[in-house]
């Protein structure tokens, strides 16, 4: 009789009412639910930060089911149901691209990943239509066996208290850089993708963007071209993989002629500003294509191509195409990967090859990519010039493993750090490739001009710590934090075949990767579109900063002057 009278009085404080009888096989069946989600995400997430979060969604999914439905095992089912889907589709989508999901790829619906993931899954339509039906068919069966009640009250507050922890932990524990590559924490990763995106979106917008200007770029006619005075050459840009000149750092050995790696036609060496201290390559991917700066996208910086896709339309390739330049990529990831497809689309590549196609494995030597370069300019190549992006990927971490020694037979080590020697034996290999690449080019298309840019597209990783020693990783991370240039520098080198460059007035000696596109074509000899005249405005009042001038405002006019000229949209 007492067991009997505390139920009752806890299922009046609770707000749980039963409809007819039933109590225990359906709380049973509840607890069942809930355990099994207890357990997947103990097996999914892996600190005490992560498992909060996952815990807190959890409550928040049933809260919610509840206050629309009523009935806690089907709530518990449905919420189930949802972080199941999630933790798959999360791993497998890290199985293609490396990262895990989050909420970006939800609110950017990118046609490129849902076709290679029908490509690659042919039979994904029938699956999901058959789980859609029997997930149905189980849900009918819950609603009519679940026959118990909770009060929407109590839901709703606790659904809301609930989601006040989420957001306070979601902002008080920033996303790193590195975690979205670890494949493990889905669900706690993509609530708080979900609440910096929303937080973003309402806070003005993704983008960084003034209200309004004075002035305007000059219209640009749809069927214009440009006119070039003098012989219009090849022009091929290589991403040199997370290489920086290490002798900036104190008490690093190097081989003889280690620095010629880093000069350009003019013998001098220049420093590449980039916006990435080791990691995300399609930062400075984005800075070398559409000229302008990630850190415009604030918390939504990691994101950056798959935001630009579909709508920032202009850039280097753009530009290239209106002076009649046929556009490619050579990319060493699938084309899925962050958008990068069609974010490369939209900014003017006519082609992208990647990896899938390239037939490529986990890592190629650089020499794998510039023999594909040469095979595309052999097919390409006639009456239009040829502008060719080329990754490269031997160089990239870890370094703590030997890759290919069988391509340096003779190397010897030159410091007492393996980490550190193997990075050096790495940007050797780099170095020797492009120099055959650049044999090879001459020896073949010996009538034919090209000018070739190399830029790393950031530091390594191992960078900071060998540049300051000394240091703690507490003073290394407030410095990154606090965007010191030292931390974030890499090179650019400019080198031509047949071919003087036309005009180096732009390319000091340090610069900002934003600028890069503007470098290229003065280098080139071609005539400049209204928005690069004013970029170029910007250069030179800034000394060749583009984001840290004035600490963004150049940046924020900027893109303003681009989304009323129509070259970006939609944010």
């Amino acid at each position: 009789m007492l067991i009997t009278d505390f139920l009752r009085s806890s299922r009046r404080f609770s707000g749980l009412h039963a409809a007819s009888g039933g109590f225990w096989p359906t709380a049973i069946l509840t607890a069942t639910f809930h355990l099994i989600a207890l357990a997947r995400i103990a097996q999914t997430e892996t600190n005490l930060f992560a498992i909060s979060l996952s815990l807190l969604t959890w409550i928040f999914l049933n809260c919610l089911w509840l206050l629309i439905l009523r009935r806690p095992a089907v709530a518990a089912a449905l919420s189930l149901g949802m972080v199941e889907l999630l933790i798959l589709v999360s791993q497998f989508k890290f199985k293609i691209t490396w990262m895990t999901a989050t909420f970006l790829d939800i609110m950017v619906i990118d046609p490129d990943s849902v076709a290679f993931l029908l490509s690659v899954m042919p039979g994904l339509r029938l699956a999901v239509g058959a789980s859609v039906l029997a997930g149905l068919v189980l849900l009918v069966l819950l609603w009519k066996f679940d026959r118990f009640r909770i009060n929407r009250l109590v839901s709703a507050i606790a659904g809301i208290v609930v989601l006040g922890g989420i957001v306070g932990l979601s902002n008080a524990v920033p996303e790193q850089p590195w975690e979205p590559f670890q494949g493990v924490n889905h669900v706690s990763s993509f609530t708080r993708s979900t609440v910096v995106s929303l937080a973003e979106f309402t806070n003005g917008g993704w983008l960084e963007i003034d209200r309004a200007v004075a002035s305007k770029l000059k219209a640009v006619p749809a069927d214009d071209t440009c006119t070039p005075a003098g012989r219009r050459p090849h022009i091929i840009m290589v991403l040199d993989e997370s290489s920086f000149d290490i002798r900036k750092a104190p008490g690093i050995n190097v081989p003889d002629n280690y620095g010629r790696h880093f000069e350009s036609i003019d013998g001098k060496s220049r420093t590449l500003i980039t916006e990435a201290a080791g990691g995300p390559t399609w930062y400075t991917e984005y800075n070398v294509l559409t000229g302008l700066s990630a850190r415009s996208y604030g918390r939504m910086m990691f994101h950056v191509t798959r935001l630009a896709a579909g709508r920032v339309e202009r850039g280097l390739p753009q530009a290239l195409r209106r002076c009649g330049y046929k556009t490619f990529t050579l990319y060493p990831a699938y084309g899925a990967f962050l958008s990068a497809r069609r974010f490369q689309k939209t900014a003017g590549i006519d082609r992208m090859i990647d990896s899938h196609e390239m037939k490529a494995g986990d890592v190629e030597p650089d020499s794998f990519y510039y023999g594909k370069a040469v095979k595309l300019i052999e097919k390409e190549r006639g009456r239009d010039p040829l502008f060719l992006f080329v990754y490269t990927a031997a160089n990239h971490f870890p370094w703590d493993k030997r890759y290919r020694p069988d391509l340096t037979p003779r190397w010897k080590p030159l410091n007492v750090n393996a980490e550190v020697d193997e990075y050096i034996r790495r940007q050797s290999m780099s170095a020797r490739d492009y120099e055959a690449f650049v044999a090879r080019l001459k020896r073949n298309y010996p009538d034919d001009a090209f000018l070739i840019v190399r830029f790393g597209d950031h530091p390594p990783a191992i960078a900071p710590r060998l540049l300051e020693p000394k240091w703690t990783d507490e003073q290394i991370a407030e410095r990154i934090m606090n965007q010191d240039p030292r931390f974030f520098s890499a090179y650019y080198a400019i080198d031509s075949i047949n071919f003087k460059p036309v005009d180096l007035s732009s390319a000091r000696n340090r610069l900002d990767a934003p600028y890069l596109p503007l470098v290229v074509q003065e280098a080139a000899g071609l005539p400049l579109d209204s928005s690069f005249i004013e970029q170029k405005n910007i250069l030179q009042r800034c000394d060749g900063m583009f984001y840290r001038c004035k600490d963004g405002a150049e940046a924020r006019r900027f893109n303003r002057l681009l989304v009323d000229s129509g070259a970006i949209k939609g944010f």
